[in-house]
């Protein structure tokens, strides 16, 4: 697994001016004891990073989304600033590490997003699986993807809607870090989606059956579930 240093030598690659990159990998030891690893990032520019899939997908997520997650560093700092460091983290805090570690990023028509808010799968994956051809969905979520190395049926993304100019990361990153809010996070503004549902990512979800399994595909309570075909 890459070590920080071969990581910063793919950020100055990537970020070739001094100082133009978003953040320096650091080792983990680097981090003071008692000190928030947020309030490091933001204070000192630099990424506590350890051994291991999770913080190397994190980096990747620094090096293809460095707007957002200069962002989400910045709210995480802000909310610190407000409150300190408690033991419980509170609503816009636990939004923030959720929407870090979790979400996956959907572009998507009206219908489609409607219907996975209400946890409509018949319609999701069956009436309107179509539009999934209209749509784009990238995975943001360090965490989702450490999982999703030894995938499961019932791993699941929180979902958050985006409206950039074009499908391009660097248009998505622009556009979210310019979204994204203390106030909108804190309103858990996500839908639920088993990511190896989505048409075209698994082929077991084109087997019969594969939708109708309650305990990953689980209706709203205000939803009525037809059987999905």
């Amino acid at each position: 697994m890459p070590q920080p240093e071969a990581l910063n030598n793919v950020a100055q690659a990537l970020w070739p001016a001094p100082g133009q990159a978003p953040v320096r990998f650091v080792p983990q030891s680097d981090l003071p004891p008692g000190m928030a690893y947020e309030q490091y990032i933001f204070d000192s520019g630099g990424c506590p990073t350890r051994k291991g899939l999770h913080d190397f997908f994190n980096a990747l997520a620094w090096m293809n989304f460095p707007l957002t997650k200069r962002r989400l560093n910045q709210l995480h700092a802000a909310q610190i600033a407000q409150t300190g460091i408690a033991p419980v983290r509170g609503p816009t805090r636990d939004a923030l590490t959720l929407f870090d570690e979790n979400a996956a990023l959907l572009r998507a028509p009206d219908a489609l997003w409607d219907a996975l808010v209400d946890k409509d799968w018949c319609r999701v994956f069956g009436e309107l699986r179509p539009l999934w051809q209209q749509s784009q969905l990238t995975l943001f979520g360090h965490a989702l993807l450490e999982k999703l190395v030894v995938p499961r049926k019932s791993m699941s993304a929180h979902v958050y809607r985006v409206h950039p100019a074009t499908d391009e990361i660097a248009d998505v990153d622009t556009w979210l870090a310019a979204d994204l809010s203390a106030d909108k996070l804190a309103s858990k503004p996500f839908a639920h989606l088993p990511v190896l549902g989505v048409p075209l990512w698994w082929l077991g979800n084109e087997v019969p059956g594969f939708y109708d399994d309650p305990s990953v595909f689980r209706v709203a309570r205000r939803t009525l579930a037809a059987p999905l075909k």
